[in-house]
């Protein structure tokens, strides 16, 4: 089973537009018995900026820089890893966002933000069709290491520095 925890950072979320920078980080965690504050470890990281122009490739449908859309964004990356990356193992998607989570599964309508929704819940229904999928809320900034982490890959990402991409591979993995 994967844990993989997502969250997404604006740089002031208050009266935001498609100029306002937002990003998204992802931790896909390994070998975790999900106790305490994070344990296991990180099989792959990465993050990446809101993406706002529609002519962009990378475009997902998020209109404007903002907390939800970078949510969204960084549910959207997760679930497009495990479509690509993601083997055959169970998913659990851990985020701070009741939103993003809500959104995703469809369990509330969106009143905006409707075709990066519309997107996230594409790929969401995709992922389950093949696999056990499932997310779970963690409160924010609360220290839980991954949570953190995907906390720490978000702001970076919103503050235009160098995205990462790292998988961590282990002797004896595929």
């Amino acid at each position: 089973m994967f844990h993989i925890y997502v969250d997404g950072s604006c740089l002031g979320n208050q009266n935001v537009d498609s100029d306002t920078p937002a990003g998204w980080g992802v931790v896909v965690i390994t070998g975790s018995n999900d106790l305490g504050r994070g344990n296991g470890e990180i099989l792959h990281e990465f993050n990446g900026k809101v993406v706002t122009d529609s002519s962009d490739s990378k475009f997902i449908g998020a209109e404007v820089g903002s907390n939800n859309t970078a949510e969204l964004t960084a549910f959207a990356e997760a679930l497009r890893w495990v479509l690509s990356e993601g083997g055959e193992s169970d998913i659990i998607i851990k985020t701070d966002s009741q939103y993003a989570g809500n959104q995703a599964t469809g369990a509330w309508k969106a009143k905006a933000n409707r075709e990066l929704v519309a997107h996230v819940q594409a790929l969401w229904n995709e992922v389950t069709q093949i696999r056990e999928l499932s997310w779970e809320h963690v409160k924010a900034h609360s220290g839980h290491r991954w949570n953190e982490r995907a906390d720490h890959l978000a702001i970076r990402a919103a503050n235009d520095e160098t995205p990462v991409s790292l998988s961590f591979w282990k002797p004896g993995q595929r």
